[in-house]
């Protein structure tokens, strides 16, 4: 069974309630994503990414929404009990219909079981499950979102990319930062971390693993996520 809490420097996220729990993507996305005053968190779950952003961004005020209630409920107690209680606020609210202005910063940590069969448990396929937020609904929410110099920042399955991308490009959103994760040297990328401005330009991209040759976490792993992982 997965602990009810997870620890990290600055803040403690329970988990006993909401149906995803904490996991490498959503420490990935908050460690690697880019932030602004004004930041949106889509598909909040626990409130983990929505609060490693208010650690990281000193100054911004972060918005996180939600589909499912028992996540909203998780990520409101998880925020309150956090030195950034003031600074983040949790909705429960599917994005179709969130509209509070607009954003310089949005980042989800999507649904990505896209042509999967979908999870007997009903919460954890909500939250896992694109049939609630398809891919051309997210980035539409995006799009009317976004502040016309913003950014949204994204971690997906290597294979869902191809989908992801057309679905940006449909909705005037073109890439501009691409980083390749690997579990281990040797291993194909399992997950990209994306970013997305309205405007073509030069890509940003790089590769990077999660564990060295000697199976520990790697120097880029260590450094990503020092200011929050205990160890």
């Amino acid at each position: 069974m997965s602990n009810s809490f997870f620890k990290f420097k600055q803040f403690t996220v329970w988990q006993d309630v909401c149906a995803m729990k904490v996991g490498t993507d959503g420490v990935l996305l908050g460690a690697w994503a880019e932030g602004g005053m004004r930041i949106l968190d889509i598909g909040t779950g626990t409130g983990l990414v929505a609060m490693m952003m208010a650690q990281r961004f000193l100054s911004a005020d972060v918005t996180a929404i939600d589909v499912e209630e028992g996540a909203c409920n998780q990520a409101r107690s998880n925020v309150q009990r956090s030195v950034f209680n003031e600074r983040v606020s949790v909705f429960h609210e599917p994005l179709q219909q969130f509209s509070r202005g607009s954003y310089d910063a949005i980042v989800c940590n999507p649904p990505f079981f896209v042509d999967a069969l979908e999870c007997p448990d009903a919460s954890r396929s909500v939250a896992r499950h694109a049939s609630t937020l398809g891919y051309a609904d997210l980035f539409a929410g995006v799009s009317r979102l976004l502040d016309d110099n913003g950014v949204f920042s994204a971690i997906i399955p290597f294979d869902c990319r191809e989908k992801f991308e057309q679905a940006a490009v449909m909705s005037g959103l073109f890439v501009s930062r691409v980083c390749a994760v690997k579990t281990t040297p040797r291993k194909q990328p399992r997950r990209y971390l994306l970013s997305f401005r309205r405007y073509p330009g030069d890509v940003e991209t790089a590769e990077e693993c999660l564990c060295d040759a000697a199976g520990e976490r790697s120097l880029w792993y260590r450094e990503l996520t020092e200011e929050f992982y205990l160890k």
